[in-house]
């Protein structure tokens, strides 16, 4: 083991298929009567609040619902849902969803018990104080946001997807029940699946992945690789979906501690500015970043083809690199991912401008196996419109 390496994640998870029955048993560890649930309008439609509310109220809860979140929120949802708190007293909140609902209940929580503007957070380790008590749970296999100390919020004045970093941005209890996940529509199961999968590649071949993050790299690697395509094919195979929520949960660790790399970097810019889908950005940008960073880190990538199952025995170390290139093509395909920004509106001449966003992610690309100039950022974003 070389150098020092530090591990950290959510203090408290429970796992399984119905344990969404345990949530008023991990409130009550809290002692607390009012709660706000954040959510967004899918959620709400979907029957799954109502069926938490069914749960909770028998219990005495006192429930506050916030529904206002948006895909790709800006910060400024955390400061509509910080009011209620206040208006209502809310003393902890539960955060229901995918990725969006999950980063505005943690910025909300600590939002409520720091006394600055949400702005003051953007950055690392720039949160004073501990938030309200939270629970996070996710209703998507992708973010492993309920794992991580990261919050990802949309400035619009700056056209960039910005990051809080704060382990006061980990929850309480995070709880993770594959129900539901059940008949989530296919293309959101596509593209919240690769976004965990790519997590688990970025965290596998970061500049900082560790003895500790590696082993939660691979299995995740291995779950979601094998369970993706049956999930994306039967939405109710409960097998599959609990294989791809464990998957996303291990990738968020790894992330979380290895942090992830140029494919979210470059995911940012154009995320913000046309308004693709996270998971779709992402799912864009893994091919052209990955055959730019194979250099970078060759055995790694190599190592990825065998825990896709891939036979790579007789092949050198390069061919089997090139391997995993070749079975996410084919993952990709299958799976129907758009294969260039130009079906999101993206032209030529915007390439200028996303490259500068890319090289202002600095967080991200100082994670990344190769260095990456301004000039590469040009060239990788006009091979994909």
């Amino acid at each position: 083991m070389k150098g020092v390496n530090v591990f950290q994640t959510t203090r408290r998870i429970i796992f399984g298929n119905g344990s969404i029955s345990r949530l008023p048993e991990e409130i009550k560890r809290f002692n607390v009567k009012k709660l706000m649930i954040i959510t967004d309008p899918g959620i709400v439609e979907s029957g799954i609040i109502s069926k938490i509310q069914a749960i909770l109220e028998p219990e005495g809860f006192e429930i506050q619902l916030f529904q206002e979140v948006e895909p790709d929120p800006r910060y400024e949802i955390v400061e509509n849902a910080s009011e209620q708190i206040k208006k209502h007293q809310s003393e902890a909140i539960i955060g229901i969803g995918g990725g969006s609902p999950i980063d505005i209940a943690k910025v909300t929580a600590v939002h409520a018990t720091n006394d600055k503007s949400i702005r003051d957070f953007f950055g690392i380790d720039l949160i004073p104080l501990e938030g309200l008590k939270t629970i996070l749970i996710p209703t998507t296999a992708g973010t492993g946001s309920e794992v991580t100390p990261i919050a990802i919020l949309s400035d619009e004045t700056e056209k960039l997807k910005k990051g809080i970093v704060s382990p006061h941005l980990f929850p309480d209890a995070s709880l993770l029940d594959p129900e539901l996940t059940l008949g989530l529509p296919a293309h959101v199961t596509a593209s919240t699946g690769m976004d965990a999968l790519i997590h688990a590649i970025e965290a596998y071949t970061s500049r900082n992945a560790n003895p500790f993050t590696d082993p939660l790299a691979e299995r995740s690697l291995s779950l979601v690789y094998e369970n993706i395509r049956k999930a994306y094919a039967d939405g109710e195979n409960i097998e599959a979906r609990s294989n791809m929520l464990e998957g996303s949960l291990l990738a968020g660790m790894a992330f979380a501690n290895a942090g992830v790399t140029a494919v979210h970097a470059f995911a940012y810019p154009i995320g913000a500015e046309f308004h693709i889908p996270h998971g779709m950005a992402n799912s864009i940008m893994l091919l052209p970043v990955m055959k730019f960073n194979l250099l970078g880190n060759m055995n790694k990538f190599a190592r990825v083809a065998a825990l896709f199952g891939e036979n790579i025995s007789h092949l050198s170390t390069r061919e089997a690199a090139y391997k995993t290139i070749a079975a996410l093509e084919a993952l990709t395909a299958d799976l129907n991912i758009p294969g260039h920004l130009s079906e999101f509106g993206v032209r030529k001449k915007d390439v200028p401008a996303l490259a500068e966003g890319v090289m202002k992610v600095t967080r991200l690309l100082a994670n990344n196996p190769r260095k990456i100039e301004l000039e590469d950022a040009k060239q990788i974003y006009e091979s994909v419109i």
